[in-house]
């Protein structure tokens, strides 16, 4: 996972480089209103210009990453960066300020819209949480230095802004280094474009292994857009010397590797989504969105995470194994090589050859599939994706990497053909599966998912299994009926020359996700942080800090300078549990456990700035609370929205949707960081923290009631979620 790390890092720099700018424009602003004499109007103006311009690029940035690519918009940020700092250290007056301030927001907003993205689509599933919480880190230790460098310039006779700001230059060019000669291209974003020899290529870098061909094909299922999701309930044992059909309410399950198979045994009873629905009723969570509850049910099962292989169920590797591990790897590249040796150039591409267009690799063999072999018939001309890789066990655990069968997050993926009977008119279907093992061999027991009472009456060791079953992303219903058997598969390419269109957005779990992501960041913003954030040394300097360091000889506006580079000093460490526990406690428990702190904290600045008290008592309290409000904030309601929104929505509108919630995002910015001076003369700190207050409120209900569980589960199978069933979610609520 080295890879996926120092990818992650290289990555952040861009929030470093947003910090370093949130923390030299709140220094540099004292400077700045006193040699140019702004009004109040144009001083919010100078501060919300960044915003403005991060708000302008945010609109398109989203289509044109869906475009382009992630990689190019992350060099033009850092390009962005650079200029903008120049003309920042240049600014001969407001206007060119203005011009150059709104440079540097093209360039936040770039890197703050698809940074998480980026890190969600290159970090593995068990430390996606950790390594999507660096912009954090990296953006508050941004801020630390620059408010070193300006409590130092501070203590000059004449300190000069145009350097205060100009200075983000430097690290900027190590920035655009970074980006354009060592991160790769996103490997989902490769796969969405039908470059799979590239995605295959990144993917062993990020990965440090040979072993990617289940992730790939995992990459694949996740272009597909739209559909309903069905939960049902498996009992799941070993093909071995078992025929598909022996008994008619059986099935068999195909893995992503040629000869891994399964059958599977449905479970009658109580339906899933039912049990779910009466676990949210014994604990009065009637109001609560069955999305979430559901959500929950999976991790209430998982074990704690203590190493890298989990102790669920350490005896399936025996149980459901097949084959020699590296007898398939690479299969399909050998094929097409000896296509290429054995076949003459003719100038046309030979009938169903697997030819690299344009780098437009293909996922699928053309070679007989196992589960045509089973039934003794030729391949059909469209292939599996049957047919790659090698193979481990069924069901991984919670912190295991992903291997070929498993793909991460004690989730599996398979496929299903039914060959329907036209007699009784049912049609033929091929279906997806991703499932999750429910409790240990032969056991009904240990899930929220699970039923009770399933009964399976099979030959060998068997496990429960949850499952979501829809139809596969390169699913063709014309080749369905065209082909006389096998899977309807249609080439990658394809898919990915179809570019997704504005009603993929209405698309009932696009909206389902939206929701989720528009509120948390609506929300996150009106809770204040950025408005305590540009004005920290105001704040300060207006709640008496002076009088702490008086003594010492250092002046009100250098002591609140001081003060604020303490405060993000004491952020490094928070941020650093947070990241040790996103991918244990969660993202979800995270955000439930701190959001009453920062009401804590923003009531009690209220009644400091309503009750008369001594000044230093006053300076005191004030200066613990607005620590404590950062660094609670900087652990859960900081980086989470971000995290969640780079994971909840499909891969192909990923894009598009994360551009509407950074707009979201930078509107609510630019509203409360342009009130802000206009609140402060007008209803003073005290109203403004009652303000911030009632939205920590509102947050933690819309949390509680709203946000799910994202930990530990692969981006695919969390975007299944959001495209369950309404019918069975509306049943399930009022079961």
């Amino acid at each position: 996972m080295k890879g996926a790390v120092f990818v992650a890092l290289a990555a952040t720099i861009g929030n470093f480089l947003q910090g370093w700018d949130n923390a030299t424009i709140a220094g540099s602003l004292l400077y700045i209103r006193k040699e140019l004499e702004l009004s109040t109007g144009m001083e919010g103006l100078v501060v919300a210009m960044s915003l403005i311009g991060a708000t302008v690029i945010t609109t398109s940035s989203g289509a044109i990453s869906d475009a382009v690519g992630r990689r190019p918009m992350l060099i033009l940020s850092a390009s962005l960066y650079f200029v903008g700092s120049l003309v920042m250290l240049w600014s001969p007056n407001v206007y060119i300020l203005l011009l150059a301030r709104l440079l540097d927001g093209f360039g936040i907003g770039l890197a703050v819209t698809l940074v998480p993205v980026y890190i969600s689509e290159t970090a593995p599933p068990e430390i996606r949480g950790s390594l999507n919480t660096l912009p954090q880190f990296t953006g508050s230790g941004g801020m630390f230095l620059s408010y070193c460098l300006i409590f130092g310039m501070s203590l000059m006779a004449s300190p000069s802004w145009r350097i205060m700001l100009g200075i983000l230059g430097i690290p900027s060019v190590f920035y655009l280094l970074f980006a354009f000669f060592y991160l790769p291209e996103s490997p989902r974003w490769l796969v969405s474009k039908g470059r799979m020899s590239e995605a295959k290529r990144v993917l062993k870098r990020l990965r440090g292994t040979e072993d990617i061909e289940g992730e790939l094909a995992l990459l694949v299922e996740g272009l597909g857009i739209g559909g309903e999701t069905c939960i049902e309930e498996f009992m799941v044992e070993t093909a071995e010397g078992q025929e598909p059909g022996t008994e008619k309410d059986k099935i068999k399950l195909y893995g992503a590797a040629e000869g891994l198979s399964w059958i599977a045994k449905p479970v009658t009873g109580q339906s899933a989504i039912g049990l779910v629905s009466r676990h949210g009723s014994l604990v009065g969570q009637s109001l609560v969105d069955p999305l979430v509850t559901l959500f929950g049910s999976v991790h209430e099962k998982l074990p704690e995470q203590g190493s890298m292989r989990s102790a669920l169920f350490p005896n399936f590797g025996s149980i459901l194994s097949s084959t020699d591990v590296h007898g398939h790897r690479d299969q399909w590249d050998e094929e097409n090589q000896q296509r290429e040796d054995d076949d003459e150039p003719t100038g046309e591409p030979v009938e169903g050859e697997d030819y690299d267009d344009n780098l437009h690799a293909p996922l699928i063999s053309r070679q007989t599939t196992s589960m045509e072999k089973d039934m003794d018939v030729p391949a059909v001309s469209h292939g599996s994706v049957f047919s790659m890789g090698h193979h481990s066990s069924l069901f991984q655990g919670a912190g295991e990497t992903v291997t070929t069968t498993g793909i991460g997050g004690g989730w599996q993926l398979a496929w299903t053909l039914d060959q329907g009977d036209a007699d009784v008119g049912k049609p033929k279907e091929f279906k997806r599966i991703y499932l999750h093992q429910d409790g240990g061999p032969a056991s009904v027991h240990g899930s929220l998912l699970s039923l009770p009472g399933g009964d399976f009456a099979g030959d060998g060791d068997c496990v429960q299994a949850s499952a979501f079953v829809s139809n596969p992303a390169l699913y063709s219903k014309e080749l369905l009926d065209q082909c006389p058997v096998g899977p309807a598969m249609v080439h990658p390419s394809q898919i990915a020359s179809q570019r997704p269109s504005w009603k993929a957005l209405l698309d009932p779990g696009v909206k389902r996700a939206l929701i989720v992501g528009v509120g948390i960041q609506m929300l996150q913003q009106f809770a204040g942080i950025n408005g305590i954030l540009y004005y920290t040394p105001q704040i300060l300097e207006e709640a008496g800090v002076g009088v702490l360091l008086y003594d010492l000889g250092i002046s009100s506006t250098s002591a609140s300078f001081l003060i604020s580079a303490l405060t993000t000093f004491l952020m490094l460490p928070c941020i650093s549990v947070a990241m040790r526990l996103m991918d244990i406690s969660g993202r979800r428990s995270l955000l439930l456990a701190t959001i009453p702190v920062l009401i804590a904290s923003l009531v009690i600045l209220v009644i400091s700035c309503t009750v008369k008290m001594d000044s230093v008592i006053h300076a005191v309290v004030s200066t613990i609370c607005v620590i404590v409000y950062f660094c609670t904030f900087v652990m859960a309601y900081g980086p989470i929205p971000n995290i969640l929104c780079s994971e909840i929505f499909p891969t192909r509108v990923r894009g598009v949707c994360i551009a509407i919630c950074a707009l979201v995002f930078w509107i609510c910015d630019i509203i409360v960081t342009y009130s802000l001076p206009v609140m402060l003369s007008s209803i003073g700190l005290g109203g403004i923290f009652a303000i911030y207050a009632v939205v920590c409120v509102i947050s933690l209900v819309f949390v509680y009631l709203k946000v799910p569980e994202t930990k530990g589960m692969p981006l695919e199978v969390i975007t299944e979620f959001f495209t369950i069933n309404p019918n069975q979610l509306k049943a399930a609520k009022e079961e």
